[in-house]
């Protein structure tokens, strides 16, 4: 579900004429019966409000005195969010006539034509308000005290994100709050410049508009309604357009070889869902992300992460967390992986976070044999990233479960052929299958048409690709380095910088130079490890010829130093 939480504004949304039919309540019932939270957000004061309107108990919280105060209905405990101005602001308005004022806990409130009278009192006293109007009101509020700030704080109090709301209003007073939420509709009776910015208008007035919204938001959690300002920009077509993923519903598979730039385009990614300010949890096996900006990592080669931990964090809608499973047997991980989804999938439920779910090396977490795969994974899986070099070793129920593939790298057509015959159909071969670096295809099956070629964005932050793997995780048989010698005799596995370095201090200097000599250590640098700087430092040091065998040893650890973070 992507709207968890409907907030709205009372006169003139949900009121008509100060009174909210039976109709608009029993809409409102209905839509908390489907498991939403409400949450009122009016210019009203409180004992107005609950003059006019005895349903208070339908909303979750009520922003009141245009968000100077929280109120929870249940408890019925408030809290001001703001200081009230001094008594003696309002004896100034008094003094020149203003009639009538009304004084809450916070809010002092006149109508127009006073608005001039407020402005002086405000300059004399030197005080520090603001005026906001709604339709011929005039409200005086401490400074930076608006609807939005008065939502911001019920959400905090409800855990929810700001992507989580739709919100519904028709006045001035309305932008400040709309404009937080994450869709925002203007009722038919709105003011033209709140309808300009909306991202849908009612056909009917008031409670009427508000309950045609409310229906389609149990109909379909407004599936049909598209707000492009959120989507992603992962890449460019060949005719200058941009690739997007949407900001709900995307469900995505990336494969490509090692080295490919899946790392580069899911980086990319993840940076532009953290601009939009949506939150993300990345499940990652191999610790290729624990330099990823804006995400606290949880556990590491010696420390598998605890679960307990890992929803504390999540609870805070800003925190985004990568799961590093390092130290998790990968035998185990699976099971890891039984535990951690059922938690993932209430707390989406709950308050629709996290926005987003990315798991490198998917095969990893939910092998092809994995039997728990239909009970344990939600169908449908929105907002969910699949990473993998290998998806056919991945559970068929979780790679049925996306809609989207990307291929990168070498042999994509077999990626999108192998998918196609999964999801029981036919992949079409694009014109030119041949992708150079930093390009990759896109195919949508279920939407239809082709798989179409792009050049990745790559992101804007910095991140040495897969630094920590490299200096101390392990990069796997095929990558790892094997110190021989010339003759074969030995067998040596190097499956990281830290157990290169440990190595080549032990072995004897023969064994050492011949593959100094030989560029050995140059081509892994570049080839397995993906650091061309270092390769050609490593080269450099291979050419010259006077350096006795201790002094390229220092030379080529103290250059991997420089690079690389090694645990002590």
């Amino acid at each position: 579900m992507r709207y968890i939480a409907f907030a709205t504004d009372y006169d003139g949304t949900i009121a008509h004429d100060g009174h909210v039919t039976e109709a608009t309540i029993t809409a409102l019932e209905q839509l908390r019966a489907s498991g939403r939270k409400l949450i009122l957000v009016t210019g009203r004061d409180l004992p107005l409000l609950e003059r006019d309107f005895d349903r208070l108990d339908l909303f979750d919280r009520v922003v009141a005195e245009n968000g100077a105060l929280l109120y929870t209905p249940t408890t019925r405990a408030r809290r001001t969010l703001g200081e009230p101005p001094p008594p003696t602001f309002v004896d100034a308005l008094r003094a020149r006539g203003v009639a009538p004022i009304d004084v809450g806990e916070v809010i002092v409130a006149t109508w127009q034509p006073h608005e001039a009278a407020v402005l002086d009192a405000i300059r004399e006293l030197g005080l520090e308000l603001q005026v906001i109007f709604n339709k011929g009101a005039v409200m005086v509020l401490p400074s930076g005290i608006n609807k939005a700030a008065g939502l911001t704080a019920a959400l905090v109090d409800l855990g929810l994100s700001a992507h989580s709301v739709l919100g519904i209003g028709d006045a001035e007073n309305d932008h400040a709050f709309l404009s937080l939420c994450e869709c925002a509709v203007a009722t038919a009776n709105a003011l033209p410049t709140l309808k300009e910015r909306a991202d849908l208008v009612t056909n009917g007035r008031d409670g009427v508009g508000a309950a045609e919204i409310i229906a389609r938001l149990i109909a379909n959690d407004l599936a049909d309604v598209d707000l492009p300002r959120y989507a992603s920009v992962i890449g460019t077509k060949p005719d200058g357009t941009d690739i997007t993923l949407r900001a709900y519903g995307e469900r995505v598979m990336i494969t490509g070889t090692s080295g490919s730039g899946k790392s580069t385009l899911t980086t990319g990614l993840l940076e532009r869902i953290t601009e939009h300010g949506y939150q993300f949890c990345l499940i990652d096996p191999e610790g290729d992300y624990d330099l990823l900006p804006g995400a606290t990592v949880l556990g590491g080669p010696q420390r598998p992460p605890d679960l307990t931990e890992v929803f504390a964090l999540l609870e805070q809608p800003e925190q985004n967390v990568v799961v590093n499973v390092l130290g998790v047997a990968l035998e185990d991980r699976p099971a890891f992986f039984e535990k951690l989804m059922p938690h993932l999938d209430d707390l989406r439920s709950r308050t629709g976070r996290p926005h987003w779910l990315v798991i490198d090396e998917a095969h990893h977490l939910m092998p092809a044999n994995w039997s728990a795969a239909e009970t344990v994974l939600p169908d449908p899986w929105h907002n969910v990233v699949l990473i993998s070099t290998h998806p056919e070793l991945i559970a068929p129920a979780a790679l049925g479960r996306t809609a989207t593939m990307i291929a990168i790298g070498e042999r994509p057509t077999d990626a999108l052929a192998h998918y196609a015959k999964l999801l029981g159909t036919t992949a079409p071969t694009p014109d030119d299958t041949a992708l150079d670096t930093g390009e990759a295809l896109i195919w949508s099956p279920l939407a239809g048409g082709t798989p179409v070629r792009f050049r990745i964005t790559p992101p804007t932050s910095e991140r040495r690709r897969h630094q920590r793997k490299y200096a101390a995780g392990d990069m796997g048989e095929g990558d790892s380095f094997y110190f021989r010698g010339a003759a074969g005799k030995l067998n040596l596995r190097a499956n990281n910088l830290l157990i290169f370095v440990q190595i080549a201090d032990g072995i004897d200097d023969e064994t050492w130079e011949y593959h100094l000599r030989q560029g050995d250590y140059a081509a892994w640098f570049a080839g397995k490890v993906k650091d061309d700087d270092l390769a050609t430092t490593a080269a450099t040091i291979a050419e010259q010829q006077e350096l006795t065998p201790a002094a390229s040893r220092a030379a080529i650890k103290q250059a991997i130093g420089a690079r690389y973070t090694l645990p002590g």
